[in-house]
């Protein structure tokens, strides 16, 4: 079938790609007719790097792993899904007998197969087959391109969930990318009363602050920790999202920190940093780290569905399949004012 290849660093072709041996549909499986995949930051950084840590492109692999899409065929063993029946889907497959997803934590089973992660294709073709355990019924009211927002928006509610916000808290996202606009949205969903965001791109602040008025930006080229400190008379914030992945913005996750509080590191670092022990010690400071996500789709899905979020401003550009390696290249330059560009599949 037709898919997006990333053939090489820097190299991208839309051509047919022998997929279909290994789209065998099993008991358990479902087809899907892909409709909408995002750009992530993941994919675009394959493209222009061609590795990602450990992860390293050494043959051509298709990209793409926010969807959405409707199904077309079910396993004998599927019960919960039909064919009709439009989907978004978890991009990570774990092992179920591991003993990670054992204990609960699929997202950080060694075994998991997560789309576009090298040597695992993604999807930005047709169709693909997927567990059903892992795909989701979307609700009528929720459109194709909000249901491959769900994948991001699962990174922010799990950061929510680790920092266990309680009502009224006041929270800091450092970061305002597409995965630190949804944890500010998942961190109001789970009941912060206020979330500064901080960032050096004051186009992508200006998006944060149309998402809510409990969202005050505030550009990270000035004395942030001072202006934080001044609003919350000298307390400073209860949770802190490290959104951004830069190693100086990691190092002063404790500056604007309560006693008690917590951080918790979301944006993957592209090299090893560190911060301040003591600062973290004066505070009794909890830490948490977040790897993807593990049991919120269908809440994310539910957020959605209710109102409590909207992605909907995030979704900047829309661009055609025929049209996937310009919006890659596109995707590349980090163009101002763009948040999430997405493709959209033919029907």
């Amino acid at each position: 079938m037709e898919a997006l290849v990333l053939e090489r660093k820097l190299e991208l072709s839309l051509r047919d790609f022998p997929i279909e041996r290994e789209e065998r549909l099993g008991p358990r499986d479902v087809r899907i007719k892909l409709h909408t995949v995002g750009i992530c930051g993941s994919d675009v950084h394959y493209y222009t790097h061609g590795a990602i840590g450990q992860f390293v492109v050494d043959a051509p692999m298709i990209l793409g792993h926010e969807a959405s899409g409707t199904v077309t065929e079910v396993g004998a063993g599927v019960t919960a899904l039909a064919v009709g029946d439009r989907v978004c889907m978890e991009p990570g497959i774990p092992d179920p007998s591991s003993r990670a997803s054992r204990m609960g934590m699929y997202n950080i089973d060694p075994a998991v197969r997560f789309w576009a992660t090298p040597p695992v294709h993604g999807i930005l073709r047709p169709s693909c087959v997927h567990p059903a355990d892992y795909t989701y019924r979307l609700p009528d009211n929720v459109s194709f391109a909000e249901a491959a927002m769900v994948e991001p928006l699962a990174v922010g509610v799990h950061a929510a969930t680790k920092a266990r916000v309680r009502p009224g808290d006041v929270a800091l996202v450092q970061g305002a990318g597409p995965i630190g606009l949804v944890t500010a949205l998942a961190a109001l969903a789970a009941g912060c009363a206020r979330v500064f965001l901080t960032d050096v791109d004051d186009t992508k602040l200006e998006i944060g602050a149309g998402l809510s008025r409990a969202i005050a930006p505030l550009n990270a080229g000035a004395d942030t920790t001072a202006e934080i400190l001044r609003r919350t008379e000298g307390w400073g914030v209860d949770c802190v999202f490290e959104c951004s992945g830069h190693p100086r913005a990691a190092g002063q996750v404790f500056d604007a920190l309560c006693p008690g509080g917590v951080v918790v590191f979301v944006g993957i670092p592209v090299e090893p940093f560190h911060y301040d022990l003591g600062k973290a010690m004066v505070r009794e400071a909890r830490v948490e780290q977040i790897f993807r996500y593990a049991h919120v789709f269908p809440r994310c899905v539910g957020l959605l569905a209710s109102g409590a979020i909207d992605v909907k401003p995030l979704i900047t550009r829309s661009f055609a399949f025929r049209d996937s390696v310009r919006a890659f290249e596109i995707a590349a330059t980090a163009p101002k004012g763009q948040v999430k560009m997405q493709i959209e599949l033919p029907q």
